[in-house]
């Protein structure tokens, strides 16, 4: 129940703070790990991204305002973040459907979007494969670009990123250097405090050239989960972890990258597993 806990102080905190800036730092603290690890959890979790649910929250509790006729429609846009009209006007049409001026016209449906709030259920029929791994540091190298402070942004560009590795011969190039484990093509997530990035990489001791990077991933405890199937299954596995294994595993996320390990080249029957830092709570 721990876990929940966290889970639910981080959302009274976003509920504290939808007037002014919602620090997604601060909301990561609260429930003990790092601002990715927190996105990506909140999203599986909600079905919805953290900053999409920050701003329903925000356009919900913006219709309340105007219904009552206690706060003009500028004021109400300064009040929850909007330093122009026309932004809080397009922001407030996308949720409702209206403009804010056309709130108090009579049978004017407008939505509502209560505050999300976590408590355990029991799932887990499916099975779900496994192993805790102690390892030691390992290098990579490989291709990255930065990853977005806002997570659901890198879930067009990370794709697209594959998708230049593949074209571009980056992919086979790679793999005829990769000479250590983990044996496999690896989408490694960096996100450290200074830097966020995304690595498309082997685990290699070869020398390389300025074309490559390397990076050294820190000695840690993995939680390893094996899958198989198409792209997007891997994504189910991914949510499946967060929403099902991770609360009552008796782990928490450790300060390492996460990483995908994809065994196999088929894109329709991939062979993959997904490799989650843990530590004991």
């Amino acid at each position: 129940m721990e876990w929940i806990t966290r889970l639910n102080h981080a959302m009274n905190y976003i509920e504290e703070h939808l007037c002014d800036t919602v620090d997604y730092d601060e909301i990561a603290k609260l429930a003990c790990c790092s601002s990715y690890h927190f996105q990506r959890m909140f999203a599986y979790m909600a079905d919805t991204t953290l900053s999409e649910y920050i701003r329903r929250r925000r356009m919900s509790k913006a219709a309340v305002d105007l219904q009552s006729g206690s706060s003009k429609i500028v004021d109400t846009a300064l009040k929850y973040g909007y330093d122009s009209p026309t932004a809080f006007n397009r922001a407030f049409k996308s949720i409702h459907g209206v403009a804010p001026s056309q709130i108090k016209t009579d049978g004017v449906s407008i939505k509502a979007f209560p505050p999300i709030s976590f408590k355990m259920t029991i799932k887990g029929a499916e099975e779900m494969e496994y192993r805790i791994e102690s390892k030691d540091a390992f290098r990579i190298i490989g291709v990255s670009e930065p990853l977005h402070r806002e997570v659901e942004k890198n879930f067009e560009e990370v794709p697209q990123m594959w998708q230049n590795a593949t074209t571009n011969g980056t992919i086979p190039r790679l793999a005829a250097m990769m000479n250590s484990e983990p044996m496999g093509m690896l989408g490694i997530s960096v996100c450290n405090e200074e830097n966020w990035r995304y690595f498309i990489a082997v685990a290699s001791h070869h020398e390389i050239d300025n074309t490559l990077q390397e990076y050294i991933i820190p000695a840690t405890t993995w939680a390893i989960f094996s899958g198989s199937g198409s792209g997007k299954s891997i994504q189910e596995l991914e949510k499946r972890i967060v929403t099902e294994w991770l609360p009552t595993s008796g782990y928490e996320y450790g300060n390492a990258p996460d990483i995908e390990v994809y065994l196999n080249a088929d894109p329709e029957n991939m062979k993959y597993e997904v490799w989650i830092p843990v530590m004991k709570k």
